[in-house]
């Protein structure tokens, strides 16, 4: 199975950051603001959310909090490639290494790895995901082909933005081949309406769950969606903007 990072790396690297002051910079901005870090071990179907504790740029160093589950520290610690992802100030970031090392810091257990050569820094609009209300999912109703069966199914979305979607297939009814499309996908987007569109499956992670279940997050890119389909997905990303600034503001 092909990891996020990996998938996304292919199409990204045009916005591949290479000056190790500007990497440095980054590292330590998403440290000091305390961003939660998405931790994949490549080959494994669990995720550990971490944070950056320091960076040391005469050492070409980078600390990492570690997991309280100490199965899955070994496992990271015994992984040949790890991949990251978190945000910093609305912009994805990516990176990954090929090992990490159990040290101490502060007197706690956590990571350290080397800082990385390279990084993938999303700065267009189109590529910023909103994640989508949990308490009221918003819904895809996908086609399936006949070779899955037939018939139509609805999958929650986990995410949107202007480029695509990531839904959550916890029956894996879709596969997690790369390149699979799906034509005449209809998603129903609360107080906006439906839109209509094609998907084409990018990337495919599997998540082991609190209930030690395993769930599927697909992501999905936009094929040949209309002017008027992709403008209501825009409205839909603007509203969820909107409800949240409101909700930090205290105001909703």
């Amino acid at each position: 199975m092909q990891s996020l990072y990996d998938a996304e790396l292919q199409n990204w690297h045009d916005y591949e950051v290479s000056a190790r002051r500007e990497i440095i910079a980054l590292l330590r901005n998403i440290g000091d603001k305390k961003q939660l870090i998405r931790m994949l071990v490549h080959g494994e179907a669990d995720v550990c959310v971490t944070s950056i504790l320091d960076v040391d740029a005469e050492r070409g160093t980078l600390v990492l909090d570690c997991s309280i589950n100490q199965d899955q520290n070994r496992r990271i610690l015994a992984a040949k490639r790890i991949s990251f992802e978190t945000t910093l100030d609305k912009i994805r970031i990516l990176f990954a290494t090929d090992a990490v090392t159990a040290v101490t810091y502060q007197n706690n257990p956590a990571f350290q790895m080397a800082v990385p050569d390279s990084l993938i820094r999303l700065q267009r609009r189109e590529y910023y995901r909103m994640p989508t209300p949990v308490s009221n999912p918003v819904r895809a109703v996908i086609p399936l082909p006949l070779e899955l069966g037939g018939g139509s199914n609805v999958f929650p979305l986990a995410d949107i933005s202007c480029g695509g979607i990531a839904i959550l297939d916890n029956k894996l009814l879709l596969g997690d081949t790369i390149g699979s499309k799906y034509e005449g996908v209809k998603i129903e987007l609360p107080e906006i309406g439906t839109v209509t569109t094609n998907l084409q499956i990018r990337n495919s992670l599997d998540m082991t769950l609190l209930n030690s279940k395993t769930n599927r997050r697909l992501g999905c890119e936009f094929v040949d969606i209309s002017r008027a389909n992709l403008a209501n997905v825009q409205r839909y990303i603007t509203k969820l903007e909107r409800e949240r600034n409101a909700r930090t503001a205290g105001l909703g």
